[in-house]
């Protein structure tokens, strides 16, 4: 009997856990950048149920196999490309990312399975910025500005960074700030006559935009900052010149989430969770009429 309970309750802490990445879907609708992410869920391995007849030299007889519930194993963010959205801010930036492989055709999702059943998933670019603790993080919100000392920063402060691995600055010849610039494509910094900006070593500045192979491997670290384990390090590279990726100034990206869909999974994922819920009522019934009632006949 108790195996029932422990496979409900097994239950509802994978709907919570589902529930639980629905509504933080739902709560980044208006962060730039921010992808979807789905809870997946997977079964215990099944056992096999069996009773021992009576006698010496006694066999097991089987009655059958039994799981023993699911639990919520991973969530995977879903990378398309979200709507871009115009602000008309110099400092704010959209990517444009459709990096291809030869010989694979992605899917809608950005995945691809060959016949053999493994899934290649389609490489994206990302802008990088440089944390407090002086190490890189990746992440798609442009959204942009400048700081006292001419440097390019996130909203938290955080200091984007260059081609040359160097915090951008934006400051002239004569050390004021650069007000009047314009981002290729490409992410290069040109000037109002179109001339390309040199930072401090004479190279003309731009953005280092970072190729994920894999951006599954990519963990969420908060404030729209993603980070790579170490051991994956070198599944991140720069972008190259032949890549299909695009700088939009004047444009952030918009989160990907489906806000009609996300409702109806997190009144599903309720809806499961409360049978869950009533499977444990039952059995909580049943084992109290076998403690109290039976006992007494």
């Amino acid at each position: 009997m108790l195996r029932g309970l422990y496979t409900a309750a097994a239950g509802m802490i994978s709907e919570q856990r589902r529930h639980d990445t629905i509504t933080n879907n739902i709560a980044n609708l208006n962060s730039p950048g921010f992808k979807q992410g789905n809870a997946l869920s997977r079964s215990f391995p099944e056992m096999l149920i069996s009773t021992i007849r009576g006698g010496q030299g006694a066999s097991p007889a089987p009655l059958g196999r039994m799981s023993l519930g699911v639990f919520s194993e991973e969530s995977i963010s879903v990378h398309t490309q979200g709507d871009l959205q115009e602000t008309q801010n110099p400092f704010d930036f959209a990517l444009v990312s459709n990096i291809q492989l030869p010989g694979i055709a992605f899917d809608a999702t950005g995945k691809y399975v060959n016949g053999e059943g493994e899934r290649t998933f389609q490489p994206q670019a990302l802008f990088t910025v440089l944390n407090p603790n002086g190490e890189q993080r990746y992440s798609l919100n442009g959204k942009f500005t400048v700081d006292a000392a001419g440097q390019l920063v996130n909203a938290n402060g955080e200091q984007v960074l260059g081609r040359d691995g160097q915090p951008l600055v934006l400051l002239d010849g004569a050390g004021q700030p650069i007000a009047n610039f314009k981002v290729t494509a490409k992410g290069e910094f040109m000037d109002s006559d179109g001339r390309p900006i040199l930072g401090a070593a004479g190279a003309p500045i731009g953005l280092m935009l970072s190729r994920a192979e894999n951006p599954n491997l990519l963990l969420r670290e908060g404030n729209g900052l993603l980070r790579i384990n170490p051991g994956d390090e070198a599944t991140i590279t720069q972008v190259a010149p032949g890549d299909q990726v695009e700088v939009r100034q004047g444009f952030i990206e918009r989160s990907n989430v489906d806000s009609a869909q996300s409702m109806v999974d997190m009144m599903s994922a309720l809806r499961a969770y409360e049978a869950n819920q009533k499977v444990i009522q039952s059995y909580d019934k049943s084992m109290d009429k076998a403690a109290n009632e039976v006992g007494r006949v």
